[in-house]
């Protein structure tokens, strides 16, 4: 049944796109120019990395694609005013870096904490003067630098080439969620968070646009407080929309697939690769196969800094091996806690302080290689396991 439904997903974004990038003329030649038009071309962004393409890494398996998806805090515009005084500067309190397998059989999103200490490169600001090279939170490139910025500090942590970027406001990400008529949520406990402006019942509960907002930005009243719970809600909502997005009422449904192009594409900022509807169709495409259970989340493997405990830096070898596996395209899988027999080994679990370690041992359970993990076929090889979801998970179980 679940396969089904994810056919007919993969078959309603096909249709709702190519429908609207063939229509030749009238209305339908007004709709596709609407959505074309919506979408923001990063090229300031791409032509800083133009010059900067020597000391970039390379893309080491054909067809893999690594795209970074930053969530900007920004307040400029009528939709983001309501969240603060517009100050001109905007941060990045969310960021994923999404790899997308060769063979399109999964999908591996990565949180990387916006308190991890990095090396930030010297950095063009917006008023066109250049920073100096940093030791500094990571979330500090976005600030100073913009996606350009943030993309060469990630892709200097990592060894990781970024193929595509995407970066989404407050307001674009509300739309997007009251585009798929909210998104249904589990909390094992009423919310009541005066910052947050939240006031939910424990139990199942369907988010609006501004409720979700709410709900994965707060962080000092719910859970226990730390970045890494609110990291972890974040991964689990996402893997809610990623269900509801495929669901068919929504994508099979021309009067509720409109206004979800519509939405989407008015919230993005992009490289130039994807800023266009054809851009867009051509990656879509590629995931009608991925099954649900292979949309992957977790937070790269940190601690607490050892000078400063508010701060985080990177647990090695353990964040090394991810991001190895993640070079060569080859599979990781995640759970959500270590299993009582210690079957699963390489499992990152959460310390002390809330944030996450890893046991470096290998295991985790083998994965046959070929076209999902981009070894050869009939290659057998293990898959570490780190603590995270999937988005077939019913977080209400």
């Amino acid at each position: 049944m679940r396969r089904r439904r994810r056919r007919r997903w993969a078959q309603g974004v096909g249709i709702g796109l190519v429908v609207v990038v063939l229509a030749a003329g009238g209305a339908g030649w007004a709709v596709y120019a609407k959505l074309d038009g919506n979408i923001t071309s990063d090229n300031a962004a791409a032509a800083e990395l133009a010059r900067y393409e020597k000391e970039r890494p390379t893309s080491l398996v054909r067809g893999a694609r690594n795209i970074l998806v930053i969530g900007s805090d920004s307040r400029s515009g009528n939709g983001n005013r309501p969240y603060g005084r517009d100050s001109g500067t905007e941060r990045s309190d969310t960021t994923i870096l999404l790899h997308l397998a060769a063979g399109r059989g999964s999908a591996t999103a990565v949180s990387l904490p916006r308190d991890l200490m990095v090396d930030v490169p010297g950095c063009r600001r917006r008023d066109g003067s250049r920073t100096e090279p940093m030791f500094a939170m990571f979330n500090y490139a976005f600030q100073v630098g913009g996606s350009a910025c943030t993309i060469r500090t990630v892709e200097r942590l990592t060894d990781i080439r970024i193929d595509h970027h995407v970066v989404v406001d407050f307001h674009g990400f509300k739309d997007m969620v009251d585009a798929v008529d909210g998104v249904e949520v589990c909390l094992t406990e009423p919310i009541h968070d005066k910052a947050a402006k939240l006031r939910l019942p424990a139990g199942r509960v369907t988010l609006d646009g501004e409720q979700a907002l709410g709900y994965v930005r707060a962080r000092k009243t719910l859970g226990n407080g730390s970045d890494t719970d609110r990291m972890d809600r974040q991964q689990r909502f996402l893997g809610a929309l990623v269900n509801k997005v495929q669901s068919d009422d929504v994508l099979l449904n021309p009067v509720k697939l409109y206004p979800v192009l519509d939405a989407a594409t008015s919230s993005l900022t992009t490289d130039p690769g994807l800023a266009s509807l054809r851009g867009l169709y051509q990656l879509v495409r590629g995931l009608r196969d991925i099954p649900t259970e292979r949309v992957q989340f977790l937070t790269v493997p940190r601690e607490s800094y050892v000078y400063n405990a508010n701060r985080d830096q990177l647990v090695e070898p353990e964040a090394e091996r991810l991001f190895e596996r993640l070079r060569a395209d080859l599979p990781v899988e995640v759970a959500g806690e270590e299993p009582e027999d210690g079957a699963t080994k390489g499992l990152n679990s959460p310390g002390n302080d809330g944030k996450s370690t890893a046991n470096p041992d290998e295991g985790g359970g083998a994965e046959t290689g070929g076209e999902r993990s981009g070894e050869p076929a009939g290659v057998t090889s293990p898959a570490p396991t780190f603590r995270g979801n999937t988005a077939a998970e019913d977080t209400c179980e």
